[in-house]
Formats: structure tokens, C-alpha cells, sequence
């Protein structure tokens, strides 16, 4: 049987296939590297997201995202709320809304960094998203948590995150149950008021009735007193020093002669107290 002429062809054609070079076995092929990070893929395929992705890529967000997350190392939380969220919204919202405003919504649900689940708890508040300034009043999103739930409140919304739709490390996205609603789009807050007027005015006009040249009628009548009384006492000290018998005065409706005597006896510039005496006329001595 083993001489047989068929049995020794066997044998010669396994001897040949054996020691024919490159027929041995190769290794399996390495798997493809993954495509580049798409996030409306991500969201396609999870589902019940049709609104959300319709927004990403009108307001243009999704190319942003695209380009952060395929060319720069930097990480990226995403809250995407689900179809059932958009439609417990008020009818016309989304319509209602200018071009930047919708913009701005879908960046609102956008954090530049990776937040993992278990970075919830210690996340400092208020986050900023890609919506820009987080101060009150205007883009302020606030998480908080209690036991395994995470609360998310921007200041007009407050809701939870229901489950977590992706993670890799670079990219986080968690589902909400409610859209999230900005403060500067949906409850923007009034201009500050204006400062008080100050009192620096009322002052002023305190300091200007205190002033030497006001012309108030109680400052006038204590003028008129004291050049009345100053006037008296030019009278009685021009009659003391021999009012009658003064070379200067010929007649006691001479005025200008009273007063060159009042000042001859009672002092040079006495006659300027005389001046609202003039227009009083005396009579003559006799």
C-alpha cells in the first residue's frame, strides 16, 4: 500500500506545498483606526436627538465642534437634551428666536472641557459654556448633585441629567430632560439704573447763601440799620463840635458843607455815612 504508485504521488505533492516559501499562514490584519470624532454621529446614532442635531448643524456649532475636537487635545461636555425635551417647550420658541440667539442656545449646552460623571460633584459653579460670559444675568449654568443625581440650573431651567449617551475620554455627552434655557436670551435682566444725583449742588447753594454779598431781604434790612446808625452818630458828633457855629455850613440844608464838617470833626470818610441823609432837608438855624 505504501509502494503504490498513488500513495508516493501523495506523498511528493505534501513534500512540495510544504517547502514552497510564502505559503505559510499571515497574521491577521491590525482593525482600522477609528474615523474622526462626529458628534451628530454620535447623536444619529443613539437617537430620539432629531432636534438637537437639526440645530447643531443650522447654527453651524457642529463644524466647531468638529474642528476642536479633530484638531486640538481639548476635551468637550455636551448636554443634549432629546426631541421630548424641545417639544415641552412653549409653541414658536425656536422660531421666535434671531439667528444669534439660536446660535448662542446651542452653544449654551456646550462646556470646553471633558467632565466625567464622577467630576460632578466637585465642579466649581457657575461653568462657563461656549455661549460666553457666565455671570448672573447672562450665561450662568450651575451643576449640583445629590447622591447619584446631577441638577442642572441656568437660571430660568432647572433640570437633571437622565443618562449618559457618550464618553471617550476627549468628549462627554449626557442627556437631559429639559432644554436649556440662558438668562440673557429668555430673561434678560433691565439696564442697571442710574447712579443718584449727588449733593455737591444743595451745597453749593448752602455755601452761596452764607456769602457776604447776598442780597436776601433780611441781609438788606440789617444794612439799612447799620448805615442808619452809623448815620446817627455823624449827626450827633457833627452837633457836638458846634454844628451851628462851623465855618463850613451856611445853612443846615447845606448839604455839602455838613459834610465837609463831618469830616473835619468826626474823622475823614464820616461824610460817606451822610449819603442816605441828604435827601432829608433841615432847617435853618436860627
Amino acid at each position: 500500500m505504501e509502494n503504490s504508485p498513488f500513495f508516493l504521488l501523495l506523498s511528493t505533492v505534501l513534500l512540495l506545498l510544504t517547502a514552497t516559501p510564502g505559503t505559510h499562514s499571515q497574521p491577521a490584519a491590525a482593525p482600522a483606526p477609528p474615523g474622526p470624532t462626529n458628534v451628530t454621529k454620535i447623536l444619529e446614532k443613539a437617537g430620539q436627538f432629531t432636534v438637537f442635531i437639526r440645530l447643531l448643524k443650522s447654527t453651524g456649532v457642529a463644524n466647531q465642534l468638529y474642528g476642536q475636537l479633530n484638531n486640538s487635545d481639548n476635551g468637550i461636555t455636551i448636554f443634549a437634551p432629546s426631541d421630548s425635551s424641545f417639544s415641552s417647550l412653549k409653541a414658536g420658541t425656536l422660531n421666535s428666536l434671531s439667528d444669534e440667539q439660536q446660535v448662542e442656545l446651542v452653544q449654551f449646552h456646550v462646556i470646553p472641557s471633558y467632565v466625567s460623571s464622577s467630576n460632578f460633584q466637585t465642579i466649581s459653579n457657575p461653568l462657563r459654556t461656549q455661549a460666553g460670559d457666565s455671570a448672573e444675568g447672562h450665561f450662568p449654568l450651575n451643576i449640583t448633585t445629590s447622591g447619584n443625581t446631577v441638577n442642572i440650573t441656568s437660571g430660568v431651567t432647572n433640570t437633571t441629567v437622565s443618562g449618559s449617551v457618550y464618553s471617550d475620554g476627549q468628549l462627554a455627552v449626557y442627556q437631559v430632560d429639559k432644554v436649556l434655557l440662558p438668562q440673557q436670551v429668555f430673561d434678560p435682566r433691565p439696564p442697571a439704573p442710574a447712579p443718584a444725583p449727588t449733593v455737591a449742588k444743595s451745597k453749593k447753594k448752602k455755601e452761596d447763601g452764607d456769602s457776604p454779598d447776598d442780597d436776601s431781604p433780611a441781609d438788606a434790612s440789617l444794612a439799612l440799620r447799620e448805615v442808619g446808625s452809623v448815620r446817627s452818630a455823624v449827626l450827633v458828633c457833627v452837633i457836638t463840635n458846634n454844628w451851628g457855629g462851623h465855618q463850613s455850613i451856611n445853612d443846615r440844608n447845606d448839604v455839602d458843607g455838613i459834610e465837609k464838617a463831618a469830616d473835619s470833626e468826626c474823622g475823614e470818610g464820616s461824610s460817606d455815612s451822610m449819603v442816605a441823609w441828604k435827601e432829608q432837608p433841615m432847617e435853618k438855624k436860627r
